[in-house]
């Protein structure tokens, strides 16, 4: 043992022999004390006690390493604690189901119980003694409430449709009629033709971007319920929808082009609805009209039109001269008279959302079609989170109505919550039953959610763990010694990881354009730039939103909408751009991306020589290689990059330090012309026949390679 005082003069001496003459035992030990000046006036005492065989820990008499042990890295065993899994259990389970839960059969569960029971349908009410049990598994126990209990309180409190009717029941209603096809091939115009209106007037770009929905009454008395769907590559879902709803699908193909990518598209969602098809061949005043191309056309992706045989009805028509639209409408009657289309008009009401939006001065609207019952003023409906007490009823000319039956659409006021496009909607008695159904169907989505993020959270958490008993083991195999950081020290806040990123905030006017548009930016993908969804909703563009975009340094992509007034002083630092057709959208995101993508080094080619002779030079006191070259393409550059290749591998790159021609120093040397290269790295050995190409590097700005398809 060494003790270490620093005191004055050589009293501290005395007090310290004095202090080991009281204590016998130490006192017998030897010691010595030895005494040197240390800074004037101050000394240095060390007493050195030597206690043999007193300190008897490992260290005492740990041996020494020898030189190769000291080199090696020190290896610890590690045998991480085991955790069993947890098991999910309720009160009053059987033996029965806890040897399901456990994959185990019914002697190994009545061992847990220590054969106190042995019948498969004993209920386990004591939760302590079930604990033990599990325990003896190897397993935890989690206790939650009885599956079958919660989903029967789930049935009790949610609500659902009614059982289909009866025959006897169903009463005559108007088909609902979807007209698909390929973009800008007149279905709007055909729509426009039959209700003798201007809609495709009205469409930006015209280009259909919502679904339409109305009813027509023909001349013959009969009404039928047409929903125009998009076109557009962008609108897959509006048109996977509006093929779900229907009764008959009109197929609109143009003579001049035929089949197109969308033509397909539209087909394959009708046959997945198992929704009859009657095409209509739009377009025949075209000079470029060609019918029979048109209906082979469609014999190759699978519709067998009459005059090859099938059941499928083809018209020729043109809805821009209102030319053979009787006899389209004739052959939707005889089409909805053979299907024997009908509903029950009596008891609640069961619909489809078609449409969503908000309205400046109306507020939360959507556009439904009644499958059943009579809706009606007052009446309380449910579309999956969002309920309302309907205020109004429009038809599709904006007339107000007071009824509503089954296969008529209608726009209903008095939503409290925005319900999204597709959502079934159902009536209940109250508000309150209403309020019920609401809080349920939250819960329920709130639980799906919180799976879908604890599935995503473990991934993270795998991943986090292995990176941490990687780490944790190499610090293990170093021993006491610490393991240095790799890098320089990472700050506290990390930063993203140089990928630049586009931060974009997108309104809408209505649900279903704003679902196409997130469709297509979901299609994005690409490590040279990331988009980062700040926000996105229906309406017009709030405070918040302005907010939000500057906290983030976003853009805000309006999309038929537009800004309040009292905002309009608050934009100065905010980037927001307005548009109403969907691709300028995405063409202005894929400008911004690009804006963001860091420029590229590209190689230009300048010439190319060829070393004919190698000279030896003296600079100073040293002999330095010289290329005789003569340029054979282009040109060559004394401010250039050059790179010498042999056989087909490059060997060097680098710059030169000289070029001269016929012992004169020059900048340039043309095609055909000899002359001497020096490069800048003296010791490259040349050989004869060996390739020098001469290059500039340039920086290209970058463009994405996102192709959102159309």
């Amino acid at each position: 043992m060494v003790m270490a005082f620093y005191r004055r003069g050589a009293l501290l001496q005395n007090i310290l022999q004095s202090s080991l003459r009281q204590n016998k035992f130490y006192y017998n030990l030897p010691y010595r004390i030895h005494l040197e000046p240390f800074k004037a006036d101050r000394f240095n005492i060390q007493c050195t006690i030597f206690f043999a065989n007193i300190h008897t820990t490992n260290v005492r008499y740990k041996r020494r390493k020898t030189a190769e042990e000291k080199k090696s890295p020190r290896l610890i065993e590690y045998s991480p604690k085991a955790k069993g899994e947890f098991v999910e259990v309720w009160k009053n389970i059987t033996l029965m189901e806890l040897g399901k839960i456990l994959n185990k059969d019914m002697n190994y569960v009545s061992q847990l119980f220590l054969n106190a029971f042995d019948k498969p349908n004993t209920e386990i009410s004591d939760l302590k003694i079930l604990q033990q049990a599990i325990k003896r598994s190897g397993r935890r126990m989690r206790i939650i409430g009885k599956p079958q209990d919660n989903l029967m309180e789930i049935m009790k409190k949610d609500a659902f449709p009614r059982p289909p009717p009866s025959k006897a029941e169903l009463k005559p209603r108007p088909p609902v009629v979807t007209v698909m096809g390929h973009i800008d091939h007149g279905k709007t115009t055909l729509l426009d033709a039959l209700r003798d209106s201007k809609v495709v007037d009205e469409e930006f770009g015209g280009i259909t971007q919502h679904i339409g929905a109305f009813s027509v009454v023909l001349k013959s008395g009969s009404c039928i319920t047409f929903l125009d769907t998009p076109g557009h590559a962008a609108f897959t879902a509006m048109r996977s929808r509006g093929a779900n709803l229907t009764d008959i699908v009109v197929l609109v193909v143009a003579a001049d082009d035929g089949v197109m990518e969308q033509t397909i598209e539209s087909i394959r969602m009708a046959k997945q609805a198992k929704v009859p098809i009657l095409v209509a061949i739009n377009k025949i005043d075209s000079p470029k009209a060609d019918i029979a191309r048109t209906e082979k056309s469609l014999l190759e992706a699978g519709i067998q039109v009459e005059k090859f045989g099938g059941d499928v009805q083809a018209i020729p028509i043109s809805a821009l001269k209102k030319q053979n639209l009787e006899l389209l409408t004739e052959a939707l009657v005889l089409q909805s008279d053979l299907l024997e289309i009908g509903a029950d008009p009596t008891g609640p009401v069961e619909a489809v959302v078609i449409e969503s939006k908000i309205h400046p001065y109306k507020g939360k609207l959507c556009t439904l079609i009644v499958q059943r019952g009579t809706l009606k003023k007052g009446d309380i409906l449910v579309a999956g989170t969002a309920i309302a007490k309907v205020r109004a009823l429009k038809d599709g000319q904006g007339k107000t109505i007071q009824q509503v039956k089954p296969g008529y659409p209608a726009e209903i006021e008095g939503w409290r919550e925005l319900p999204p496009a597709g959502e079934q909607v159902l009536q209940v008695e109250t508000e309150k039953r209403a309020r019920e159904v609401q809080r349920i169907r939250e819960s329920e989505e709130a639980k799906k959610k919180m799976e879908e993020d604890m599935k995503e959270i473990n991934i993270k958490m795998q991943q986090h763990e292995k990176e941490y008993k990687e780490k944790l083991e190499l610090k293990r195999r170093m021993g006491r010694f610490k393991l240095k950081p790799v890098g320089p020290r990472k700050p506290e806040i990390q930063d993203n990881d140089g990928v630049p990123v586009l931060n974009i905030l997108i309104k809408a006017d209505v649900d279903g354009t704003l679902e196409a548009i997130l469709n297509v930016v979901d299609t994005y993908e690409s490590n040279l730039c990331k988009i980062e969804l700040i926000n996105y909703g229906i309406g017009s563009i709030s405070e918040n939103d302005i907010e939000l975009a500057e906290t983030f340094n976003g853009i805000i992509y309006g999309f038929n909408v537009d800004l309040p007034q009292n905002l309009k002083n608050k934009t100065d630092t905010v980037s927001i751009k307005f548009f109403n057709v969907i691709y300028k959208l995405i063409d202005d995101i894929k400008e911004e991306i690009n804006a963001k993508l860091p420029p590229k080094e590209e190689i230009d080619i300048l010439g190319e020589a060829k070393v004919l002779e190698i000279f030896e030079i003296n600079q100073g006191r040293k002999k330095v290689n010289v290329a005789g070259c003569r340029c054979e393409k282009g040109i060559l550059k004394k401010t250039g990059h050059y790179r010498v290749e042999r056989n087909g591998q490059i060997i060097h790159e680098g710059l030169l330090s000289s070029m001269r021609h016929l012992k004169n120093e020059v900048d340039m040397i043309k095609s055909d012309t000899e002359c001497g290269l020096q490069f800048s790295d003296k010791t490259i050995q040349f050989e004869k026949n060996d390739v020098i190409i001469c290059y500039e590097k340039k920086s290209v700005p970058q463009t994405t390679d996102w192709d959102p398809g159309f």
